[in-house]
């Protein structure tokens, strides 16, 4: 009963993994969350750790000049609340301070060196946006900055997801600039979530947290008359 109730509790975290993958197969740059099982852990079956897989999603033309696609290892680099934060989705938008941000606000980090190097990249709202495949912005003129794309450690222990898009690194972690990766102006990257695989993993964990269920219940059940007969008996 102990094992069945240890095994209900991993796939209901399983399920709840495969549901927010389901959930997030139409964001952009998401990257699937998978289980990695220790077979026993004191002698009951759990999950040890959660994984993601960084595997690169299909790139999508989207038409709009403020989307932005990676072909590579690179990740976006971005000033968040409590500093930098990495991301694949690179769906931009020109914030009321005339910077290049995501979605969510987060300016994207000028890569130029020079005094405005980490620093916000500022645009003209009103002049088309130029972004070849180095990263480099431009208005018709000079470069105005060129988009920090770095790598970083996929390792669990060096990296965490900050909600469905964004990565953080801890602080004895460095990102390194990357050459590998070319930046595509007007696409964006789909989630690497395989949603029929997805979908079929999710019908057979529900069955499994079925079966276990039922054996959970006939346990009990067993126990129930084992103490009646023995009351009887007595």
């Amino acid at each position: 009963m102990i094992s069945a109730a240890s095994g209900m509790k991993a796939r209901m975290e399983s399920l709840d993994m495969l549901a927010n993958n389901i959930a997030n197969t139409g964001t952009a740059g998401f990257k699937a969350d998978r289980e990695f099982y220790s077979l026993y852990e004191q002698q009951l079956p759990v999950i040890e750790n959660r994984w993601t897989d960084f595997s690169q999603g299909s790139l999508v033309p989207s038409g709009n000049p403020l989307d932005v696609a990676l072909s590579g290892r690179g990740f976006f680099a971005l000033n968040g609340p409590n500093g930098t934060v990495y991301s694949r989705n690179g769906s931009f938008r020109v914030s009321k301070a005339n910077q290049l941000v995501s979605s969510e606000g987060y300016p994207l980090r000028n890569a130029l060196p020079g005094p405005d190097q980490g620093k916000p990249i500022t645009v003209d709202p009103l002049q088309p946006v130029t972004i070849d495949k180095s990263g480099t912005v431009s208005q018709g003129g000079p470069p105005i900055g060129r988009i920090e794309i770095d790598q970083i450690p996929t390792a669990v222990a060096t990296s965490a997801k900050l909600g469905n898009s964004y990565f953080s690194l801890n602080t004895a972690t460095a990102a390194t600039p990357v050459a590998d990766t070319d930046v595509i102006q007007g696409s964006l990257e789909q989630s690497n979530v395989p949603i029929s695989d997805s979908t079929i993993r999710l019908l057979s964990v529900m069955r499994q947290f079925d079966m276990l269920q039922r054996a959970l219940n006939v346990g009990s059940q067993m126990n129930k008359e084992a103490i009646s007969e023995v009351a009887r008996v007595s």
